[in-house]
């Protein structure tokens, strides 16, 4: 196959667009962000927390093979290279993201859920791409232009897509949706995230359930028997497009059922069923939550077709991505520092999963189990309660030292017991010199909070602190003898 994603004529006619200032050179691939932009990509000016066209000029000297721009910003722009000038860059992006789905034969799968989106869509990348060629969202690019994005980047010889679908309020899933059109639709779970957003978790669970809307025909819909809102899922799934329903779960009566899962520190052992026939894997991540999800990446397979023995082979392959449970070891004080990068985000179902799997890690001689919690955001009136419930979680895990970051975190630090407390900072900046004192040879230090509280500066401060030099650092540090 060629490196070409697009000719500029086929992307000029997907978006409706108009050239000036030259004919653009073949595209390698698609961006919005001149900082991972690579040479003959095709650069798309989004408004979104930036203008994107205030990067224009960075983007054509970094070797954007051409630029889309809103035509009211072309007559400023034209001279710097190929333009190609649409009405509306999103609009555009959106239509070059369904031109690119409507050229491909793939077959598409969307996931959703409150918790373990990312993993999950991740976990399913893997597994895919044992039986064909697969592309899938970067990172989480899950919202109004990332899933555009991710369409507009799919090669046309693609066997399988991989969307992830987010949402903070009611309505943003069912256009995206809509958009990806998947053959598969997957709810992990729905538990109370965004809440703030919402009058109560039945109003996450219907505003999750709207993946169902964009469902081919025919398709199938996977969804958590285990769930407290499940028939409220399967209701909207009814509603739908969708040929069929596949269940997951430890529930007697789903239909990819796990009979035991056996977790280890490392990894977890699954026994499961699939629609009544045996299936023992391995999950080479830790966490029963993430043996759990994988009954619905088993799900998703078999609704697809592929083999399902490949596919279980590929779940022992997983690893868990920076900012969600990677792991890292470093030295200190002549022993080892764990460190567990939990840091991308958190809310109370995804918090009582990492300290629940924090308990599980055998601790070194010595060593303690540190965690590090920033404030879980959007959770409306209920805030301070669900903090302070944390405390018998932390406890119950085993946890020795709970340092805390942010205003409500406040609350958990007051409720846990005198000897159980680190200390509190209302930034992690802040935080991170009294956490650095205390560390010692055998810790294991989980690191967790909301996006906002920026918790990932605690796991850079304790990189630098004890990360061990670069063969070109130790050189220029050694003097000439």
């Amino acid at each position: 196959m060629s490196d070409r994603l697009w000719s500029a004529q086929d992307a000029r006619e997907a978006m409706g667009a108009q050239s000036v200032g030259g004919e653009p050179g073949p595209i390698g691939s698609v961006s919005i962000d001149t900082r991972t932009l690579d040479p003959g990509d095709l650069f798309v000016a989004i408004a979104d927390q930036r203008d994107g066209h205030d990067f224009v000029a960075d983007a054509f000297a970094r070797g954007a093979a051409a630029c889309v721009v809103a035509a009211d910003r072309a007559p400023a722009l034209q001279a710097l290279g190929p333009l190609l000038v649409v009405p509306d860059t999103l609009r555009a992006l959106e239509a070059l993201g369904a031109a690119a789905r409507a050229r491909s034969h793939a077959k598409r799968i969307a996931i959703t859920g409150s918790v373990g989106k990312t993993g999950t869509k991740e976990a399913m990348r893997l597994l895919l791409s044992r039986s064909g060629r697969t592309h899938a969202s970067a990172a989480s690019y899950n919202n109004q232009w990332g899933v555009p994005l991710t369409l507009s980047r799919m090669p046309q010889d693609s066997d399988f897509g991989v969307f992830e679908i987010g949402m903070n309020h009611a309505g943003e899933i069912a256009p995206l949706a809509r958009m990806v059109r998947p053959h598969v639709a997957v709810i992990t779970t729905v538990e109370a995230v965004h809440i703030e957003n919402f009058k109560d978790v039945r109003g996450i669970a219907d505003a999750k359930g709207e993946i169902f809307a964009g469902l081919e025909p025919g398709g199938v819909a996977v969804i958590n028997r285990d769930n407290p809102h499940f028939e409220r899922l399967c209701a909207h799934a009814a509603a739908s497009a969708a040929g069929r329903i596949v269940t997951f779960g430890e529930d007697p009566r789903a239909d990819v059922r796990a009979e035991r899962i056996i977790t280890k520190p490392d990894l977890s052992i699954v026994d499961a069923r699939v629609f009544g026939t045996p299936l023992t894997y391995r999950v080479g991540m830790a966490g029963r939550h993430i043996a759990q999800n994988s009954l619905a990446l088993v799900a998703a397979a078999q609704a697809l077709g592929v083999d399902l023995a490949l596919a279980a082979m590929a779940l022992g392959d997983l690893t868990p991505p920076v900012g969600r449970g990677a792991r890292s070891e470093l030295p200190i004080g002549g022993g080892r520092l764990t460190i567990v990068d939990e840091s991308y985000n958190a809310n109370p179902a995804s918090m009582r999963a990492a300290l629940e799997t924090l308990g599980q890690m055998e601790l070194p001689w010595r060593g303690r189990r540190i965690a590090v919690l920033g404030d879980m955001l959007e959770l409306g009136p209920d805030a301070a309660r669900l903090h302070r419930e944390l405390a018998p979680v932390a406890l119950g895990a085993g946890v020795d030292l709970v340092f805390t970051v942010g205003p409500l975190s406040k609350e958990l630090h007051a409720a846990l017991p005198p000897e159980r407390r680190g200390a509190w900072a209302p930034s992690a900046t802040e935080l991170a010199p009294a956490l650095l004192a205390a560390l010692r040879p055998g810790d294991i230090v989980m690191v967790k909070g909301s996006r906002g509280i920026r918790t990932e500066h605690v796991v850079k401060a304790i990189k630098d602190r004890y990360s061990p030099p670069t063969a070109a650092a130790a050189a220029a540090a050694t003097p000439e003898g």
